[in-house]
């Protein structure tokens, strides 16, 4: 029996406070219905690659070994949510605008993928849209589970600064992909949005609580909405494979945050 589809939407390096101001009016939208977190905490190193390896396979960088945004294979292998949904025989995609995520998931692991590079010089600012219109066209054609990565925002901080006018206007056209996506997802789908990260000035990968929060909503049908209590990156795989309808490696730390 085909369960209903998932799918992961994040933001690289959106913080919490220019949700508001962006504005965002999809994302503010979910808090009335969703599982929501607005002060949803990274981990260090809160740099993309890290993070997102960490989201992935539920475990500390320590763990899986990634520690920079330079990827290495790691010693000890952990299934991430990809492979574990490959091995249940869920159809699971990957849209995004970071090459450096690529290795993700093991070789064969995906049903389908989609990538264009945020730094083509023609139209970079417009990959979001591109990655959030393949994510849409993956849930029209039957995937199980999808990861949307849009990457833009965070280039624009580093470039611009974080809460800039440049930021704020990159976050606002992410939020335009989350709506495409999110008018895709059927009935009785679910989405989490999240970020990896925020920012500060021009950077990240330090201790302070514009990087460390991050926002986190879980739109779960059937779900009423109501804050979670202290969510990090490592729940989000052991969440996923819940609304998935598969059981969570026992290597994998996090907890799930829906029942």
């Amino acid at each position: 029996m085909k369960s209903n589809p998932c799918v992961l939407i994040l933001v690289d390096g959106l913080r919490p406070d220019a949700i508001e101001p962006a504005p965002m009016p999809t994302v503010l939208s979910l808090a009335k219905e969703c599982l929501y977190a607005g002060t949803a905490q990274s981990l260090m190193p809160n740099c993309t690659l890290p993070c997102h390896f960490s989201i992935f396979h539920s475990v500390v960088p320590e763990r899986h070994g990634i520690n920079t945004n330079n990827w290495t294979p790691q010693v000890r292998p952990i299934l991430g949510i990809f492979d574990v949904l490959s091995q249940s025989g869920k159809k699971a995609g990957f849209a995004y605008n970071w090459e450096e995520l690529r290795d993700l998931g093991r070789p064969g692991s995906l049903w389908q993928s989609f990538f264009v590079s945020m730094y083509r010089a023609d139209d970079s600012s417009n990959t979001d849209m591109m990655v959030a219109d393949n994510t849409a066209n993956f849930l029209r054609e039957g995937a199980d589970f999808i990861f949307c990565y849009l990457g833009v925002t965070d280039e624009v901080g580093h470039k611009h600064g974080w809460m800039s006018p440049e930021y704020l206007e990159a976050a606002a056209g992410a939020d335009a992909g989350i709506a495409r996506v999110l008018e895709a997802l059927p009935e009785g789908g679910s989405a989490i949005i999240m970020a990896d990260h925020g920012g500060l000035g021009r950077s990240h990968g330090f201790d302070s609580p514009e990087t460390m929060t991050i926002p986190l909503y879980v739109y779960a049908p059937g779900r009423e909405a109501a804050e979670i209590s202290d969510p990090d990156l490592l729940d989000i795989a052991p969440t996923i494979a819940a609304l998935c309808g598969i059981t969570a490696p026992e290597t994998w730390e996090g907890r799930s945050l829906v029942k």
